[in-house]
Parts: C-alpha cells; structure tokens; sequence
C-alpha cells in the first residue's frame, strides 16, 4: 500500500484504471486508456491496476463495478467513476484537474 501512496502523490493529475484481463469492458478500454495516455504525454500518469494482483488494494479502495477509473492529484481522489468513457472525454476529465 506504501507503493500506492507513492503512485498517486504527483503534482500532475494520475489517472488510474483498475481492471481485469477477463472483464470484457476492462479489455474494451485498452485502447482508449492507451490513448488517453498517448495523448496527454507527460501532463498527467497513466496507470493500469490489475485488481486480481492488487486484491487488497481494490478491497481498500471498494473496487466493485470494472473497470473503475480515479483521478488523483496531490495524493487526493478528485474524480472516480466506474464503467467506461470514450477517450476524448477522459482526456477532458483529466485535463480539467490539471
């Protein structure tokens, strides 16, 4: 978990997908969360959190619904929705927390 705290405490925004291999919409945002992360370069970190790795992670976090996607900034949550998003409109969300 100290790992964690690391991952989130950037000045830029970090958006983090918690997923599955075997979730069929987790596997559908593959190419929209790598976009997204094409696209916004070094403004923001991009994460990818498998939650069958990270068990106690997600159960800390209340992971229910895949794939769930939080913005941190400053090692605070500002943003966490689950389900899927386009990535034009993911790259919006972040941008506004920059």
């Amino acid at each position: 978990m100290s790992k964690f705290g690391e991952l989130i405490d950037a000045q830029v925004p970090v958006l983090l997908d918690f997923f599955t291999e075997w979730n069929e919409p987790s596997i559908a945002m593959n190419e929209v969360i790598r976009h997204v992360a094409a696209a916004l370069g070094d403004k923001a970190k991009v994460i990818k959190i498998d939650i069958d790795k990270n068990q106690e992670l997600a159960e800390a976090l209340r992971i229910k619904g895949l794939p769930t996607l939080m913005i941190y900034k400053s090692g605070q949550m500002v943003w966490r929705q689950s389900g899927e998003l386009d990535a034009n409109t993911l790259i919006s969300i972040v941008k506004e927390q920059a």
